[in-house]
């Protein structure tokens, strides 16, 4: 079947509806009659849109959204359209906001002013066997001010009703004449008028950006461009009830694709924020099959609060297909513990021990005696393998040093079930635990951003970053695939992952391997069922490069497979142990058994996760998903398509005979 698209660039309305928006307040700026009926009798009637809904005709769609849309306070236009092959009969559509998208280049210099803002939200519909209407997707998130336009409804309002919402109007226009000046002007918050300065003066600073002169304008232009050249690219806006701008949110095309790998652990970097950079940047941060941090989302905040925490969030949510990170690393923040047990009520939170280790010599370093401390708090952080152990190391520390009316060991003591390792060995961490002495959670963009960075220095240096990265993952990639490890013992194990794990991760295996060397005794301490508990002691270099002898215990289960150390290498690195090996070993066992075997180590990862999501996939009917899922996979082949002049001709060659195959099914259904 032909398709015939129709780019529809004006507004459409609906015959006889008329509709405006409302502003934040819920104070009504228009009124709407749909059957005799006044807004105010409809309101409970309209749901927002969502997929499977059905209608009986094109017009009975576009009116219901039209209608959603002056409930929200937006205004809708026609995107696209398709007819049938020599006919007029239309079989889809999609309707969006009427801020979808830019202003076409040759377009730009006309006096008239830019209104849209990219916006992604938009219904599509589909003309179905039953001669139905059925939205089969929708994005309901908007990147810009709801309610604070006049629509060209408004000519059809009587001139009584026009007068009687005039105040309301005016109050409405204001809003948005700050907007733009906020957001399009090139003076930044510098340039706002005198009065504008005085309430702003009484205003609570954590409800709004601190932009400087220009920095609206870069972030503007950065939006714009990044909407216009980078597919996938997502962002939103969040503004107070002034209409300033409180909270940006962004993801670039390539994060959003990471999302569905390493989102499963998460690093929330806060330190620009909460350390007063100049910059208030809040970074999503995973680890990727290699071992690498990568980018999974940005944000800027204007304060740490729950509320903007929980914004930004569920902005992150929306974009990442609405997956949920199975475990969440944080700085302590009472702020950010609200709003993670809001947002991600399944999830682990957990506090980074690195974040808690750097602020020792700022919270104990005036305290006598703080040598001693500090080492006696080491101890029973890094070296007690059971919570009694613990207990009782930091119990005698507090005594010894008369440390039991110091607010911060205590408090840190009250949230111990977060942050230290004994109580954390049920939880994943993929390698982002910071569980053993000097491991520390390097930031991402550490290198690029100082204390005094300015935004829009800043907005230049991500995208370095960004390419910096994707280049470091790709050449991993290319050389995890097309190159074998050298091995460094005769062990089965090591042969066994060579095979299958990336280069990054096999290597930090391979120490595992070697130090099973240093294990020198594996004893059978007795028997449950059909568990048995193992005695492995290691020799370990401790302080003064001394050699000390420590046991670690280690349940091994023949008939299920499962092998775990006390030392929870296995949760906190993602493979297994020296002394977990050493037990394996011992039982005559030649091969890691599967369960240990991460999948999101392989080198392969990628491609099984795609066709993994792939097959789900058909079940649904969301074609955003199919489209994430699409744009994933051919993002892989892009990344090393450009890594020589032959990379480049395969790979545009496969994309090419892809495409000839889509077609083809295509005219089989026609």
């Amino acid at each position: 079947m032909d398709e015939a698209s129709y780019d529809g660039e004006q507004m459409q309305e609906a015959e006889g509806i008329e509709f405006w928006g409302h502003n934040g307040g819920g104070t009504e700026l228009g009124v709407q009659r749909l059957n005799g009926k006044s807004t105010s009798e409809l309101r409970k009637e309209f749901v927002a849109p969502a997929v499977g809904m059905e209608f009986e005709s094109y017009d009975d769609a576009y009116n219901y959204y039209s209608c959603y849309a002056k409930e929200v306070g937006f205004c809708v236009r026609v995107k696209n359209s398709w007819f049938k092959r020599n006919s007029k009969e239309k079989y889809g559509a999609v309707l969006c906001c009427s801020s979808q998208g830019f202003k076409r280049v040759k377009d730009v210099n006309r006096l008239r002013k830019e209104t849209r803002t990219g916006c992604p939200a938009m219904i599509r519909m589909r003309l179905v066997n039953t001669k139905r209407w059925r939205v089969v997707e929708v994005m309901l998130e908007h990147n810009h001010l709801l309610g604070t336009k006049a629509y060209k409804s408004m000519k059809k309002m009587e001139m009584g009703t026009k007068r009687k919402l005039q105040s309301s109007y005016n109050a409405e226009v204001r809003t948005v004449k700050l907007y733009r000046a906020l957001v399009i002007d090139d003076g930044g918050n510098d340039n706002l008028n005198s009065s504008t300065r005085e309430v702003r003066s009484f205003s609570d600073p954590s409800n709004q950006l601190n932009l400087k002169k220009g920095d609206s304008q870069a972030i503007y232009n950065y939006l714009c461009r990044m909407q216009l050249t980078n597919p996938n690219f997502f962002y939103l806006m969040d503004f107070n009830d002034e209409g300033h701008l409180k909270n940006v949110f962004w993801i670039d095309a390539r994060s959003r694709a990471a999302c569905a790998y390493f989102a499963d652990v998460i690093f929330l970097d806060n330190a620009f924020l909460a350390n007063k950079y100049e910059i208030p940047l809040v970074a999503f941060v995973g680890v990727n099959h290699h071992g690498q941090s990568v980018l999974l989302g940005c944000g800027l905040l204007a304060g740490e609060t729950t509320e903007s925490y929980v914004w930004l969030f569920r902005a992150w949510v929306t974009c990442a297909s609405g997956c949920t990170p199975r475990t969440i690393i944080t700085d302590r923040c009472k702020a950010l513990q609200g709003a993670i047990a809001e947002a991600f009520p399944r999830s682990y939170h957990r506090f980074g021990i690195s974040h808690i280790m750097r602020k020792v010599p700022e919270k104990l370093g005036g305290l006598r005696n703080y040598d001693a401390i500090r080492k006696a708090l080491l101890k029973a952080v890094y070296e007690t393998l059971k919570m009694t152990e613990f207990e009782a190391a930091w119990g005698v520390m507090v005594q010894r040093f008369g440390l039991a009316g110091h607010e911060w060991l205590q408090s840190l003591f009250e949230d111990r079930i977060q942050w230290a390792p004994v109580y954390l060995k049920d939880t994943f961490f993929a390698g982002m635990s910071t569980a053993w002495t000097g491991e520390t959670l390097n930031a991402f963009f550490d290198k690029y951003v100082h204390k005094q960075t300015p935004l829009k220095e800043f907005l230049d240096k991500y995208e370095l970053a960004l390419q910096k990265k994707h280049k470091e993952e790709t050449l991993s990639d290319i050389d995890s695939r097309n190159s074998s490890p050298s091995l460094k013992t005769r062990c089965s194990f090591e042969q066994q992952l060579s095979k299958v794990y990336t280069r990054g991760i096999f290597q930090k295996f391979q120490i595992e391997v070697e130090e099973m060397y240093s294990c020198f005794s594996t004893t059978q301490l007795h028997i449950d069922g059909p568990n048995i508990i193992f005695l492995v002691k290691e020799r370990v270099l401790s302080e003064g490069n001394r050699r000390e002898i420590r046991d670690y215990e280690v349940l091994y289960n023949r008939t299920a497979a499962e092998v775990r150390c006390i030392c929870s290498c296995f949760n906190f690195n993602g493979y297994l142990c020296r002394h977990a090996l050493c037990v394996l070993n011992f039982n005559g066992v030649e091969e890691i058994p599967s369960r240990y075997i991460l999948s999101r180590w392989k080198k392969d990862y990628k491609r099984l996760c795609a066709l993994d999501h792939g097959s789900n996939s058909l079940e649904v009917t969301k074609k955003v998903q199919w489209f994430n899922q699409l744009y994933q996979s051919a993002l892989q082949v892009m990344e090393e398509g450009v890594m020589s002049l032959d990379h480049y001709k395969a790979a545009l060659q496969a994309l090419e005979e892809s495409l000839n195959r889509v077609h083809d099914v295509v005219e089989k259904h026609d």
